[in-house]
């Protein structure tokens, strides 16, 4: 079973709200998920980002793998280390 930390949709129509999840790669978007791992709310000014550290690292050591979207998000706050380098030869 493959773990992505991805978005699903929550929130009125027009007014979208996400929950950052962990969830089964094959899971639909708002289907089934194994944990919330915090909230993105991009109507706020500037766009609000909670996400409980503990439980992501919990999750990125089991091997769980970032959307891009969700990367981008997370290095956009410092939550997520930045890809490295490839060694110069």
């Amino acid at each position: 079973m493959a773990v992505r930390i991805r978005l699903t949709r929550m929130g009125a129509k027009k007014k979208p709200m996400y929950r950052i999840v962990a969830a089964d790669s094959q899971a639909p978007r708002d289907g089934s998920f194994l944990e919330i791992l915090g909230t993105y709310d991009p109507h706020q000014n500037p766009a609000q980002i909670n996400v409980k550290a503990d439980l992501l690292n919990k999750w990125v050591a089991a091997g769980a793998q970032p959307t891009d979207t969700v990367g981008s998000l997370l290095k956009s706050r410092g939550l997520w280390p930045q890809a490295e380098a490839p060694a110069a030869s």
